[in-house]
């Protein structure tokens, strides 16, 4: 997937696992809240030097992800609901963690993403799997030698998910 020019340089995938198909009646359908959920997976190192977040999501009612044709408000490219995928950066400064605003006018680039629609088949709405972005740069140049990002999925009705943290990673 092609990343807009404002945002980092990444490669991103999105894998459903499961849930999207009833198997024949036999099993009872997955159900989740329509409210999106998260959960941290991974932060591995890349071959590249870069990392790989891994998430996990459920959304009971199927509306997580945008096209690229998403482009008329809330989701127009000076939306704050352009990115769908928040991944707010965090250092640990002294005694606690601090959020670190990034300013793109100041050449700095959030970690922000666009996760694609991946339209559920069948009857059941319903949607389960994993997000993975690749992040080729996923660190300030800063004197603090520990980061984390805190994590928020918005679907489609701009609901957002519960947040999630990567562990506390120090930075090369």
């Amino acid at each position: 997937m092609k990343i807009a020019p404002h945002l980092p340089k990444s490669s991103f995938r999105i894998a459903l696992i499961g849930a999207l198909l009833p198997l024949g009646g036999c099993l009872p359908e997955p159900s989740f809240p329509d409210q999106p959920a998260i959960e941290f997976q991974s932060f591995d190192l890349s071959a590249s030097g870069g990392r790989e977040l891994v998430i996990r999501f459920t959304d009971g009612d199927g509306n997580v992800g945008l096209g690229q044709a998403d482009t008329l408000a809330p989701f127009c490219p000076t939306c704050e609901h352009h990115q769908n995928l928040k991944c707010e950066y965090q250092e640990w400064r002294d005694t606690a963690w601090v959020e670190i605003g990034l300013n793109p006018d100041a050449g700095q680039i959030p970690f922000y993403y666009r996760v694609p629609p991946v339209a559920p088949t069948g009857q059941n709405p319903t949607q389960n799997g994993t997000i993975s972005i690749d992040m080729n740069s996923w660190f300030l140049n800063s004197p603090y030698d520990s980061m984390r990002f805190r994590i928020t999925l918005y679907d489609r009705d701009l609901n957002p998910s519960n947040e999630a943290y990567t562990p506390a990673t120090p930075k090369p």
